[in-house]
């Protein structure tokens, strides 16, 4: 891929009233030159459906999306992952659950990767009709990982809708049952917290250390790691801080908690992220915002060789999300 250097030119007219500067002139002043690194990662988003309709979804993911990966477009991606043997990969949504390839795409590319992730929502998992899911993922040793982002059940039902912490917490106890989570059983099940508003989280260790004490005394739940992360102002988060008059506030708050040490670890610099229907992006975030990798429309069929390191990085002001604190990684 040619190497040309990318501008904020992205953002949008409304954008540049916000606050905060543009996100590469933040970088500029710390003389941080943002680049790719050897791409170790590859990302797939196998469709925007979803059971839910979280606020703080950056892609508007929702029961009504009809953008679902196809037969055709899972073959590619299998393909892609032959080609380029990647570290890690990462299936994500939606809810990547009800994607209906979702079985075969899981037992084609365990083969091609030592960690294979899904992510998950838990409640899309509360239909027993997807416990031979379930039981896939554990026979290929899936990393789940699981978004549950408050211990308060009235937090979690704001965010999310209403039943989904108990629900969650069922499905929790379900994959503790099957060994996940549990020491020594390769098992690995990993939380994922947001906040529910527009606020940065709190201290990772701090929260973690929280999850662990209270799901084990109060359901008997374990698990592997928790990450804390800040919320992305796109899709429908973005909406609601709108609506909410918080988004200037919110922007600011991101941009002022910018933290030049976290820029090395950021995720879009060893990752490729795949759409639903095979467009390839530098991360999950610039693929809500529809900034292509390359700044090319370039289908995952049409990429010769994976980005090298050293090519730029298509950035906006969603960036500092990821920068924020001790980052997005």
């Amino acid at each position: 891929m040619q190497s040309v250097q990318i501008l904020d030119t992205s953002e949008k007219i409304s954008d540049r009233k916000l606050p905060a500067e543009p996100f590469r002139q933040t970088l500029a002043k710390h003389g941080i030159d943002l680049r790719r690194d050897k791409t170790t990662t590859l990302q797939v988003n196998v469709g925007l459906l979803c059971n839910q309709t979280c606020r703080h979804c950056h892609f508007e993911a929702g029961p009504n999306r009809k953008e679902v990966m196809n037969g055709e477009t899972a073959d590619h991606v299998v393909s892609f992952a032959q080609r380029f043997r990647f570290a890690v990969i990462d299936i994500t949504g939606g809810a990547p659950e009800m994607n209906p390839n979702l079985v075969s795409l899981i037992e084609r590319l365990a083969r091609l990767t030592p960690r294979l992730m899904l992510r998950s929502n838990l409640t899309s998992l509360a239909n027993t009709e997807r416990d031979h899911l379930i039981h896939v993922c554990r026979k290929n040793r899936v990393v789940m990982v699981a978004s549950f982002p408050a211990l308060n059940e009235a937090q979690a039902d704001s965010q999310r809708g209403r039943g989904v912490f108990r629900q969650s917490i069922e499905v929790l106890q379900k994959l503790n049952s099957l060994g996940y989570g549990q020491t020594d059983s390769g098992l690995e099940l990993n939380l994922v917290s947001n906040p529910t508003g527009a606020f940065l989280p709190s201290s990772q260790e701090e929260l973690e250390k929280r999850f662990c004490q209270v799901l084990k005394q109060n359901w008997g739940i374990v698990f592997n790691n928790l990450f804390s992360f800040a919320n992305v102002p796109l899709g429908k988060f973005r909406q609601w801080l709108e609506r909410s008059g918080n988004l200037e506030r919110y922007l600011q708050k991101l941009a002022s908690s910018f933290n030049p040490c976290a820029v090395e670890g950021l995720m879009c610099r060893s990752l490729v992220s795949v759409s639903w229907d095979g467009y390839v992006y530098d991360c999950d975030f610039n693929q809500a915002r529809g900034l292509f990798l390359g700044r090319e429309k370039t289908h995952i069929t049409e990429l010769r060789e994976l980005p090298q390191p050293g090519e730029p990085i298509a950035v906006s002001y969603h960036c500092y999300t990821c920068t924020a604190g001790t980052g997005f990684t």
